[in-house]
């Protein structure tokens, strides 16, 4: 069991879930999520208010619905329209550090869109700059925060090399890592390598979203022609008992994201189904399969999600108090960070 301070969660919803109290008081990590896809119906509306545009969260909740992943996309589409300027990204930037200290998360890996930002013309390091102004007070209240510059792998190799540069003019060490999420079935794999090895070259760590509605061969791409480190999703390596063997002697991670795979009809997809459930999830058979796997919510306001909920949703799913704590373990042993400031988080600190 790990040693941890307790950390703030909702009692009621405690006592009425079968998550362990022991497991929901551990310090936490999390290490896929989207800024953008944080941005809860409240927070839209203030968003809105500061362009004089009018809305209602029963409009934004409406809009937060979906049935497919174009839907999904087409709703992220629509709330990051909203993010024009500077102040909009330390806006969200601030809600999203109170959700995570709610969570007992203290330490979190955070997706930036910065493809989006740069094809509406705007200036990352100017967003970025305000971003770390907004968040910089938390890290006195035990959240610290480090960046994911993510590109849209439709907009294409070029506009991802865009993305590169950017996170290379912000020289800053809070930039851990780069990633490609977007459509995975539209532009090949291998057409990024220059973008990844110039990546590594900057010395970024490497992520790719692959295998969430593509299948198992999209993983090993990643795996094989890009040298990616973690995997966003990956459900579909369950397909493909080689491919697990693979990432099991690899160590490369899956960031499993049980609500969103069910939200954006991913899941139900990859087996070939109308429908799934929580219940049909791989995420047991991967992880006794010994695939290293960092539990996280994606996109938590707009697949109506918690992290505290995704630990919920994985106890559901039959896994032990025991492995949950191996679990919440395994996102700090795959942070992009130094062992020693690890370990300090591990214990409940901030180094």
């Amino acid at each position: 069991m790990l040693a941890g301070r307790s950390c703030p969660v909702d009692a009621a919803r405690m006592n009425s879930s079968p998550l362990p109290a022991s497991i929901a008081s551990l310090p936490k990590a999390e290490l896929h999520l989207h800024l953008e896809g944080s941005i809860q119906p409240a927070t839209v509306c203030r968003l809105t208010a500061q362009h004089n545009i009018v809305l209602t969260e029963d409009e934004v909740r409406r809009r937060y619905t979906y049935r497919d992943f174009a839907g999904f996309i087409d709703a992220f589409k629509w709330v990051t329209s909203f993010l024009r300027e500077p102040r909009d990204y330390a806006l969200i930037s601030r809600d999203l550090a109170e959700h995570l200290l709610t969570q007992g998360v203290v330490y979190a890996e955070v997706t930036l869109s910065v493809g989006v930002m740069l094809l509406r013309k705007q200036r990352p390091e100017a967003n970025f700059e305000a971003i770390l102004r907004s968040t910089e007070p938390f890290e006195r209240q035990g959240l610290r925060v480090n960046w994911i510059f993510d590109a849209a792998r439709q907009f294409g190799a070029e506009a991802a090399m865009d993305v590169v540069r950017a996170a290379e003019r912000c020289q800053c060490k809070a930039i851990v890592a780069f990633g490609i999420g977007g459509d995975e079935l539209s532009v090949a794999t291998k057409e990024f390598r220059p973008v990844y090895e110039q990546a590594a070259r900057n010395g970024l760590h490497l992520l790719m979203h692959a295998g969430e509605v593509g299948g198992p061969e999209k993983i090993r791409e990643a795996v094989e022609f890009l040298s990616v480190e973690r995997i966003g999703h990956g459900i579909a390596a369950a397909h493909d008992a080689a491919l697990m063997d693979l990432l099991v002697d690899r160590r490369i991670p899956l960031e499993i994201c049980p609500q969103s795979n069910i939200r954006t009809g991913a899941l139900a997809k990859q087996l070939g189904r109308p429908h799934a459930t929580l219940l049909d999830h791989p995420l047991p058979t991967l992880w006794r399969h010994g695939i290293p796997i960092v539990l996280s919510t994606d996109d938590p306001a707009m697949f109506h999600t918690t992290l505290l909920a995704e630990y919920d949703n994985t106890a559901q799913m039959g896994l032990r108090e025991t492995e949950l704590a191996q679990l919440v373990d395994m996102s700090f042993v795959h942070a992009f960070l130094p062992e020693d400031e690890k370990l300090a988080l591990r214990k409940g600190g901030n180094s």
